[in-house]
C-alpha cells in the first residue's frame, strides 16, 4: 500500500511540473514512481515515508531537490550528463539516478529531512501592483512590509524590480530584473510607491550570504528552467539577509503590536498561508483583525494574500484588503510561478 501510495505521489506531483512548464520533471518522477524497489537505503526511506504525509512534505520535491544539488555542485558528473541539456533515453536516465541513491546515500537522505523551499521572483508581479493600488489609497504614506513565509527573502526587494505587463512598464526605473507576465485583462497604470522598511519570517530562513543556503534553493529550481536561475542569480546581486526564523503567527503579532503612524503596514504572502498548521493560521487572523480595527488614515492597513482557492480556477487567487475602510479587491489570479497574470476586469489598477 505504501509503495502503490508512494507512486501515486510521484505521478501526482508529475503532473503539476507538468502544468507548471517542466518537460523534465514530469519525466523523472514517473520514471522513479514506475521503477523504483527496495535495494537502497534511499528507497527504503521512501517507502517506510507515511503515505497520508507524502502531499504535505512535497516528499517528491524533496528527492528531486537533492538529486539537483548533485549536478549543479557537480559531484556527480555521471548524473550530471542525464540532466538538461543531456538528452538520455530511460534506462539511461535510470542508471544515473540508481547510482547516485548508492555513491551519494547520505547527501539524498539528507536532504529528504527538510521541507523543499523555494523563492520564486516571479510572483512579485502581484507585489508590486498591490503596494502601488496602496499607496494609491493613502497617498504620500511609504510602506513598511512584512512578509509570511519569506524563505530566503527574494520577493522582499521586489520595489527594485521592474514590470512588463499589457505593453506598460511599472516598477523600479532601474531594475534588478524585470518581469514579463504573460497578462491577461485590462491594461495596468503606473502607480508610484516607496519601501521605507522591509522583514520577512520563515521557519527556516534562507540566507543569501550563504553558499549552502543558496545551493538549497537553486536545487529546487527545475533544471530545464534555465531562466529562473537567472532571475535568481540577478536578485541576489541586490538582496540582503532580512528574515527572522520563527513562527509567523508570533513574528507578526510582534511586527503589529503597535500602530506606526506615517507608514501603510504592508503584510502579504505568496503561497504560504495554505501550509500553516491552524493554530498559526488562527493566530495570524486574530492579529491582522486587531490591526485593521486601529487602523487610521496615518496609519493603514494592506493584507495581499496570493494563494490557492477552492474555485477550482487555475492558479492562485490574487486579493487585497486595505483598512481603514475596509475595502475587499479581488485583482485577479496569477500562476504559481507567476508565469501569467490574469487580472480582474474592475481591478483599480488599471484606472
Amino acid at each position: 500500500m505504501t509503495l502503490a501510495a508512494l507512486r501515486d505521489h510521484f505521478l501526482s506531483q508529475a503532473q503539476s511540473c507538468e502544468h507548471l512548464g517542466s518537460p523534465f520533471m514530469a519525466r523523472l518522477l514517473p520514471l522513479i514512481a514506475e521503477r523504483l524497489a527496495p535495494g537502497s537505503a534511499v528507497a527504503a526511506r521512501l517507502m517506510a515515508w507515511p503515505p497520508e504525509k507524502m502531499r504535505a512534505d512535497a516528499l517528491a520535491l524533496r528527492l528531486a531537490g537533492g538529486l539537483h544539488a548533485l549536478v549543479l555542485t557537480g559531484a556527480d558528473p555521471h548524473l550530471g550528463a542525464a540532466y538538461p541539456p543531456g538528452q538520455p533515453d530511460d534506462d539511461q536516465l535510470w542508471e544515473a539516478v540508481q547510482n547516485a541513491f548508492r555513491q551519494h546515500e547520505s547527501h539524498l537522505l539528507h536532504w529528504l529531512d527538510s521541507a523543499p523551499q523555494t523563492n520564486e521572483p516571479r510572483r512579485a508581479t502581484a507585489l508590486i501592483l498591490a503596494a502601488g493600488l496602496a499607496a494609491q489609497q493613502y497617498p504620500g504614506l511609504p510602506l513598511r512590509v512584512s512578509e509570511l513565509g519569506a524563505s530566503a527573502g527574494l520577493n522582499l526587494q521586489f520595489d527594485r524590480f521592474g514590470l512588463t505587463a499589457g505593453g506598460q512598464r511599472l516598477g523600479a526605473a532601474h531594475p534588478a530584473v524585470t518581469l514579463h507576465p504573460d497578462w491577461q485583462g485590462p491594461r495596468p497604470q503606473p502607480m508610484p510607491f516607496t519601501v521605507a522598511e522591509r522583514r520577512g519570517v520563515d521557519l527556516n530562513p534562507l540566507n543569501p550570504d550563504s553558499t549552502q543556503d543558496m545551493l538549497r534553493l537553486r536545487s529546487y529550481i527545475w533544471p530545464d528552467q534555465p531562466d529562473r536561475m537567472e532571475r535568481l542569480d540577478a536578485i541576489l546581486s541586490v538582496a540582503e539577509p532580512l528574515v527572522d526564523a520563527g513562527d509567523a503567527a508570533a513574528w507578526l503579532a510582534d511586527r503589529l503590536a503597535a500602530p506606526r503612524p506615517g507608514r501603510i503596514e504592508f503584510v502579504y504572502h505568496t503561497v504560504a498561508w495554505q501550509y500553516f498548521p491552524p493554530a498559526t493560521d488562527a493566530a495570524c487572523r486574530a492579529t491582522l483583525a486587531m490591526a485593521a480595527e486601529r487602523a487610521t488614515q496615518d496609519s493603514p492597513l494592506a493584507w495581499l494574500s496570493v494563494e490557492a482557492d477552492e474555485t477550482g480556477q487555475p492558479g492562485a487567487a490574487v486579493c487585497l484588503r486595505l483598512w481603514p475602510g475596509g475595502f475587499d479587491i479581488p485583482l485577479g489570479r496569477m500562476d504559481f510561478h507567476g508565469r501569467w497574470f490574469r487580472a480582474a476586469e474592475d481591478a483599480p489598477f488599471t484606472r
